[in-house]
């Protein structure tokens, strides 16, 4: 019983652990644009009588009414849009609702609500985070081409379409999908939809503004320290049925 109990208490810290994991990496990224917060997700883990049909041959009528510890799951992407921030700058762009901006690196694409832009060498729009290696793509899914020696002002409409003085550029394009929990995160704002379709998206673009993290950090910091507790906690635990353990095979050592 104290094994079962130091195993119980192992797999406490084991999701603890992760928790904090999850955590230090949100808090971490609190302030980067666009980023979208993980959620630490654990289910039930059966006992090993109900687990499989093999493990029939486990049949306790004490073990089987308790719980099988817990074991981590998949982490859940919480899409939920975060604050839009008036940056003023031209090539900042915001997504109101739903959609993801389009980006390549000439050989994959990525999706991301970073909207954070600049050009480069050639006029190209890119993104400002990853050392500007992603090309921002327009609904076409074409780079979009700026004209560096222009002074006239850029400006983007709701829709997307960027506009240099009064010639039109390119529409930005989003993009977006039904199933948004089969993207998988890269980085830090970038996400990879593997073969998954992506389809066109409708969200309102604004320009000379930047989407905010949708972590909160107070709330971050509360959990981090709930969840440090309740790793000491079950430490604690798996060190006291140690003891038992070992209490009980020095009496057994006696007795023979």
């Amino acid at each position: 019983m104290s094994s079962y109990g130091m195993w119980l208490a192992a797999s406490g810290m084991q999701w603890n652990e992760h928790r904090q994991a999850v955590l230090a990496n949100n808090l971490a990224n609190a302030n980067t644009t666009g980023f979208k917060h993980d959620l630490a997700i654990a289910s039930q883990r059966r006992v090993e009588s109900q687990s499989s049909p093999e493990g029939l041959e486990f049949l306790h009528p004490v073990f089987d009414g308790m719980s099988g510890g817990l074991q981590v799951k998949r982490s859940y992407l919480d899409f939920q849009q975060g604050a839009i921030m008036e940056t003023g700058r031209s090539l900042d762009v915001a997504i109101d609702g739903d959609g993801f901006f389009a980006v390549s690196n000439g050989d994959d694409i990525r999706y991301t609500r970073n909207g954070a832009f600049a050009m480069n060498t050639d006029g190209e729009l890119m993104l400002s985070a990853d050392e500007g290696r992603w090309r921002v793509l327009s609904t076409d899914g074409e780079p979009i081409r700026l004209d560096r020696q222009s002074i006239e002002k850029i400006r983007v409409s709701p829709d997307g379409t960027l506009r240099q003085g009064t010639n039109t550029v390119a529409r930005i394009g989003l993009m977006s999908t039904d199933d948004k929990q089969s993207l998988r995160k890269v980085g830090k704002t970038l996400f990879d939809a593997g073969k998954m379709e992506m389809k066109p998206a409708f969200g309102r673009v604004v320009g000379g503004a930047l989407e905010a993290s949708n972590f909160d950090p107070m709330l971050g910091l509360a959990s981090m320290i709930e969840a440090s507790r309740a790793y000491q906690f079950n430490a604690t635990m798996v060190q006291m049925h140690d003891n038992i353990t070992g209490q009980a095979i020095s009496r057994i050592a006696r007795v023979a």
